[in-house]
C-alpha cells in the first residue's frame, strides 16, 4: 500500500467497483457484504493504490459527492499513455471536466468526471519543466493575461 488509500462514497458500491475496473483498470481485492447481501466496502487496487468505495451513510456523515453538491477534489492517476486512458474513460461513461492536453508542467492531463460524481485526473510525463518555468508559466496563466 501507498502512505494513503483513498475511501471514496459513491451511491452504488457495485456499480462504482464495476466501473472503476473498467474505467481505470483497478482490480477488486476484497468485498464487504452486510447481512442481507448490501454491499459496505469493495476494496480495489489501482496500481500501487488502495481504493476503497463504499455506499452513503448519511447517518454518519458519509455522503456522495452529488449530496454534497460536487466535490472539491482531484484524484491523479498516473498514466502510460494519457490518451488511450481518456478513451477508456470516456467510452465507459465519464463526462469531461478538462479535455486532454499538453499542460506547462510537462504532463499530457485530462480531467473528468466519474458517474458517482468524483473527479480523476490522468496524468502523463512527457517532459520535463525547470521549476522555475513552471512558477513563471502559471503566475502567467493565472494572473488572467492568458488562456490556458
Amino acid at each position: 500500500m501507498t502512505n494513503i488509500a483513498i475511501h471514496l462514497v459513491v451511491t452504488d458500491p457495485d456499480q462504482a467497483a464495476a466501473w472503476y475496473t473498467e474505467a481505470l483498470g483497478a482490480r477488486e481485492t476484497s468485498r464487504i457484504a452486510l447481512p442481507g447481501g448490501q454491499t459496505l466496502t469493495v476494496e480495489l487496487r489501482l496500481g500501487d493504490t488502495v481504493l476503497a468505495v463504499a455506499g452513503e451513510m448519511p447517518e454518519r456523515g458519509m455522503r456522495a459527492p452529488a449530496s454534497l453538491g460536487g466535490t472539491p477534489a482531484a484524484l491523479h492517476v498516473d498514466v502510460s499513455d494519457a490518451d488511450a486512458a481518456w478513451a477508456r474513460a470516456t467510452a465507459a461513461g465519464a463526462t469531461v471536466f478538462e479535455p486532454v492536453h499538453d499542460a506547462f508542467w510537462g504532463d499530457r492531463t485530462g480531467q473528468f468526471l466519474d458517474p458517482f460524481g468524483h473527479r480523476w485526473a490522468l496524468d502523463q510525463h512527457v517532459r520535463d519543466v525547470p521549476h522555475e518555468e513552471v512558477v513563471a508559466r502559471a503566475a502567467q496563466l493565472f494572473s488572467g493575461s492568458e488562456k490556458a
